[in-house]
C-alpha cells in the first residue's frame, strides 16, 4: 500500500480558519455549514469543508482519530467522509446533541438521497477514531475509542463509488455554533475488512 502524503489532499470549499501539520489537522467550522440530501428534512445543505484524496486502490482502509473537545452546540460535528459530488457521499461522526448525549452515525447518500443511522453516546465522549474500508464499491464504516479495537457502525453500496474516488475528513456546524475539530492519526493500510467467508455469492450476482 502506498504512503499516504499530506500534499495529495485538496479542498473542497476551503474553511476560513484551519492548520495543517505534519501530525495534526485543526479546522475551525463556520456556523450554518452542513452536508445532507433531501430525505425527511426536505433540504439540500452542501457547503461543509472537505478535506480528502483521490485514489483508485480498490482495496484499503483509512484510519483517522478525531477530538471535538470544543463542541458543545446541536449538530456540531467532525469525523470521516468520502466524499464524490453533492448527491454521492458518505461519512461517519459524533454529532452533538446536548450535555446528556450526542449521536454516533453515519450518513450514506446515493443520487441525491441521504441516509442516517445513529445510536446515542454519552456526551462526556470527545474523541473518536474511525476507519473507512473499500472493496471495490462496497464500504465499511467503523469506530473505535482506543484505536485499537473498531466496531462496525455500517456497511454500504455507493453506486458512484466505483473506479477512483476519495476520501478524508471533514467538519462542520449546521446551526449557528463554530468549533475547533482537530484531526490525528491519520493512516491509509491495507484493506482491514476482510471478505465474507460464510455463504457464496449467487451466481450473477455482483
Amino acid at each position: 500500500m502506498k504512503g499516504m502524503e499530506l500534499k495529495n489532499f485538496k479542498w473542497i470549499r476551503e474553511p476560513e480558519s484551519y492548520r495543517i501539520h505534519e501530525d495534526k489537522i485543526e479546522i475551525v467550522t463556520k456556523p450554518h455549514t452542513d452536508l445532507w440530501q433531501r430525505t425527511y428534512y426536505h433540504f439540500q445543505n452542501d457547503n461543509a469543508p472537505v478535506w480528502q484524496m483521490e485514489t483508485e486502490e480498490k482495496y484499503f482502509s483509512f484510519v483517522v482519530k478525531t477530538d471535538f473537545t470544543g463542541s458543545c452546540h446541536r449538530f456540531d460535528q467532525c469525523g470521516i467522509v468520502m466524499y464524490l459530488d453533492s448527491e454521492n457521499w458518505l461519512k461517519g461522526s459524533v454529532e452533538y446533541e446536548n450535555d446528556r448525549f450526542q449521536h454516533l452515525g453515519s450518513v450514506v447518500t446515493n443520487n441525491g438521497y441521504s441516509d442516517w443511522a445513529t445510536t446515542e453516546i454519552d456526551a462526556s465522549v470527545k474523541t473518536m477514531w474511525y476507519r473507512l474500508s473499500r472493496r471495490e464499491d462496497d464500504y465499511c464504516i467503523e469506530c473505535s475509542s482506543d484505536g485499537i479495537t473498531f466496531h462496525q457502525m455500517r456497511v454500504c453500496h455507493m453506486f458512484k463509488g466505483k473506479g477512483k474516488i476519495a476520501f478524508g475528513i471533514y467538519a462542520c456546524s449546521p446551526e449557528g455554533s463554530s468549533f475547533k475539530a482537530v484531526f490525528t492519526d491519520m493512516q491509509m493500510t491495507e484493506c482491514r475488512w476482510m471478505a465474507h467467508d460464510g455463504q457464496k455469492p449467487d451466481e450473477g450476482c455482483q
